[in-house]
């Protein structure tokens, strides 16, 4: 059986502004558990779609693949490229090589031009995963948006306990931690204490940078599938997937040391700073076993890709 994880491709038949649906295109993509779970097929009441050549605006919420969700009665105000949207839509996690990969072929307007999309829920408070589904819906009709799913092959890397029900100290239950109702954020350069909370919210993974090239990454009221999740956003080269077989949700911080020559925030990259001499904190890999008590292993799994068939402009309203 195939993870229920998406990834994401694309095909060059995008590339072709007559493409028309044939065998296998114009279908749904096989539902996700999450979609199921989440209701089905939805769809916006109301909803607006404009090219913004000026200023990005601010979301009012995060159009990230985690849990992380803050109710706005309904609304959705956002200012992003395609490819922000169709992510956010399917809920898809990708490693920087998959993201580099999946948009080669496609128009760079995917990539570089932002939309402003207004939009209002049939009802007041639906969930993250509702959003995401009228977000499909909206893709399909103003963008053209065509998908199907496929099951590969894919090198992966797997994420067991390092010792079978054994914790590492900065992995616990989130039931033995702090409620979600307390919240006390970690600013950047903040060196953590016992008492600190991080992230400020739950339901997220968030990182922060610290001196000396160092990371902190944290999430509360979290899976482990969503920890695997985050690791595979760094610069792992593969995929991860959870093989602990632990079940409900966690807390966890993790701290290690940027290696020089790589850049951004996720698992193992460094800042644009100028470099320190040695190693002075553990490397990612150290730091995921000594402070989660976990470890990562090559191999290969059958993932589910969400391969994209077809896209196009839309028109203003």
């Amino acid at each position: 059986m195939s993870r229920s994880r998406r990834l994401l491709l694309v095909t060059t038949a995008i590339l072709v502004a007559t493409v028309r649906a044939g065998p296998g295109l114009g279908q749904a993509p096989n539902e996700q558990d999450w979609e199921k779970a989440a209701g089905g097929k939805m769809e916006f009441e109301v909803a607006s779609v404009r090219l913004n050549p000026g200023p990005m605006e601010p979301a009012n919420f995060r159009l990230s693949p985690d849990d992380a969700y803050a109710k706005t009665g309904g609304l959705l105000n956002a200012d992003f490229p395609l490819a922000t949207y169709i992510e956010f839509a399917y809920k898809v996690h990708s490693t920087p090589e998959q993201f580099e990969a999946m948009y080669a072929h496609l128009p760079k307007w995917v990539l570089t031009d932002d939309y402003e999309i207004h939009a209002r829920a049939p009802e007041q408070n639906p969930t993250k995963d509702q959003m995401r589904l009228m977000m499909q819906a909206l893709l399909s009709e103003r963008f053209g948006l065509v998908v199907h799913d496929e099951t590969q092959e894919t090198p992966v890397l797997e994420m067991f306990l390092l010792k079978p029900g054994t914790l590492g100290p900065k992995l616990h239950r989130h039931e033995d931690g702090p409620a979600c109702s307390v919240t006390a954020p970690l600013a950047a350069g903040v060196v953590l204490k016992g008492a600190d909370i991080f992230p400020a919210k739950c339901g997220g993974i968030e990182a922060v940078p610290k001196p000396n090239q160092m990371i902190v990454l944290g999430g509360r009221d979290t899976t482990l599938e969503m920890i695997a999740n985050s690791f595979s956003i760094g610069r792992l080269g593969r995929p991860v997937v959870d093989e602990t077989g632990l079940t409900g949700k966690y807390d966890f911080t993790l701290t290690w040391q940027r290696e020089p020559g790589t850049f951004g925030t996720g698992p193992g990259a460094a800042s644009q700073d100028a470099p320190t001499s040695g190693q002075q904190g553990p490397t990612f890999l150290e730091a995921v076993g000594e402070q989660l008590g976990l470890k990562l292993k090559p191999g290969k799994a059958p993932l589910t890709v969400l391969v994209i068939d077809h896209v196009e402009r839309p028109s203003e309203n």
